[in-house]
Parts: C-alpha cells; sequence; structure tokens
C-alpha cells in the first residue's frame, strides 16, 4: 500500500501558496487567474521572480504584483483563511507603493 505525500501547504500553517492568496486577497478573480499569474513569471516574491504557483508566502514577505498598467507592492501582515469580502481581505497586508 503506497502512503500519500503531505502536500507543502498541510505541513506548513503558517505558509499558504502564492496562488491561493492572491486569490484569497482579490488581486485574481478566480484561482485559475491567479495560478496563471503566478506562472507568467511577472510577479515577485521578496524580489525573487516567481515562476510557480506552488510557492509559499509567510507573514511579514513582500510581494510585487502586476496588474493591467500597474504593479502593487504590498506586504503580508496576516495569512487569509479563506476568500471573503475586500475590507478583510485588505487588513491582511499593507500596501507598500502602487504605480506604474
Amino acid at each position: 500500500m503506497k502512503s500519500k505525500k503531505i502536500a507543502a501547504s498541510d505541513s506548513d500553517p503558517l505558509a499558504l501558496r502564492i496562488d491561493k492568496l492572491i486569490w484569497y486577497l482579490g488581486f485574481a478573480g478566480n484561482r485559475t487567474m491567479a495560478k496563471k499569474l503566478a506562472n507568467s513569471g511577472h510577479m515577485r516574491l521578496n524580489g525573487r521572480r516567481v515562476e510557480r504557483a506552488h510557492m509559499m508566502v509567510r507573514q511579514g514577505d513582500i510581494l510585487t504584483i502586476p496588474q493591467g498598467r500597474e504593479v502593487h507592492v504590498i506586504r503580508i501582515s496576516a495569512l487569509p483563511l479563506r476568500r471573503g469580502n475586500l475590507p478583510d481581505a485588505q487588513t491582511c497586508y499593507q500596501r507598500l507603493r502602487t504605480g506604474l
């Protein structure tokens, strides 16, 4: 009988996949769009290029998220437990910079 491996998100309760996080925070309309954004290579996590949606984000990390003509730079202050309304999601991060 084969044993199943525990997923990274299950083994570390203090971290969240980057695609789930940007979906929970409202930067993507659905999980599929969030995964495509993470896989595109245009996002940065603590200054390093994100190329995979399974990268883990922790409290205190800095994300650079391009959206259209804007670039959002945010610091994660708390990891959300689920996708909620936008005002609740905005309490989970601090905006460091928004601009071109």
